[in-house]
């Protein structure tokens, strides 16, 4: 089938962009079937990712066997969520860098499901503005008395953590965040306080400089704990909550058991960095409400299942591997 004049001239303006600009790749995001391989000659000599609207379309551009499909499952969703699915699963696959630059052919105009259009649309995404802005909305769904820019703080400095390690590596810690007289009420130092001496600006988190200081800190034992202004105020820190009634993951440790207790205990965000995967999650109410996969700094949302905890796994919770 022949391929509309309007499908054509966005593919020629696309490879026009990928070329001039440079692009790092081509994503279409695809609700009907077209002729793949005239939109693999229209788009020569540039990268291709396709994310399907729903299974059996995916299922088609699988078989073709020339084209990289992207395994989303959008659902009935908005175009621009589904864009960002695809650019999630794009990164965690390592299609695509995170600083990447993606041109994106879409339909944008919603005319009805009956005949949808194929292609109207084209946009440029800088793919490392695009997961700063996704994560701060993600942020902003917490029911917390942290403000935003304490939180993102510490989340992209547990991210780095994750990411990063320290001199090659793998680095656990956990960060406790808010409410910050009950949380020292259930806390004890397991050594002496880094943070002791130095002035508020000196401990704060919001300063690039701080965080790279406080990754030093995040090598010891023990859980650092955050004003919800932003201000460290102990590091070292055995969390002696009861993980009672808590349920998290099979796998995780005794560090997120912790950070799952003392969230649940407190009025406080816990934010907690597996030593083993990179993995940060974070935890409110006793619960992982958001999971950062450690790509190389980006800020990747992903769901998870719940596991029931076992009878024996209920105690004292420690902040430490």
């Amino acid at each position: 089938m022949a391929l509309p004049l309007q499908t054509v001239v966005l593919l020629q303006a696309a490879k026009q962009l990928m070329l001039g600009l440079p692009a790092d790749a081509v994503l279409l995001l695809a609700e009907s079937k077209l002729d793949w391989q005239a939109v693999l000659d229209h788009l020569h000599g540039c990268r291709l990712l396709i994310a399907a609207q729903e299974g059996a379309l995916a299922e088609s551009l699988r078989e073709h066997g020339h084209l990289t499909v992207l395994e989303i499952d959008p659902g009935p969703t908005p175009t621009q969520e589904r864009m960002s699915l695809a650019l999630l699963e794009a990164v965690r696959t390592e299609q695509l860098q995170t600083g990447a630059d993606v041109v994106v052919l879409y339909n944008g105009i919603d005319i009805g499901t009956d005949k949808p259009e194929q292609i109207d649309s084209l946009s440029v995404i800088h793919l490392g503005e695009h997961l700063e802005r996704l994560s701060a909305q993600d942020l902003r769904k917490l029911d917390t008395q942290v403000p935003l820019e304490t939180l993102r703080a510490v989340v992209d400095l547990a991210a780095e953590i994750g990411s990063e390690g320290r001199e090659g590596q793998p680095v656990g810690t956990m960060f406790v965040v808010g409410d910050t007289k009950k949380v020292l009420s259930m806390s004890r130092p397991q050594n002496f306080n880094p943070f002791r001496g130095y002035s508020r600006s000196e401990r704060d988190v919001r300063d690039r400089k701080v965080r790279e200081q406080i990754k030093e800190v995040a090598q010891l034992d023990g859980a650092i704990i955050i004003r919800r202004d932003g201000i460290a105020v102990a590091a070292c820190m055995y969390i002696d909550a009861l993980a009672e009634g808590i349920t998290l993951s099979k796998g995780l440790g005794s560090r997120h058991w912790a950070a799952a207790a003392i969230s649940r205990k407190t009025k406080a965000v816990a934010v907690a960095v597996s030593q083993s995967s990179g993995a940060v999650r974070i935890f409110q109410n006793g619960e992982v409400v958001l999971r950062i996969e450690p790509l190389a700094r980006p800020m990747v949302w992903e769901h998870f299942r719940m596991d029931t905890q076992s009878a024996d796994g209920m105690g004292n919770a420690i902040a430490t591997p």
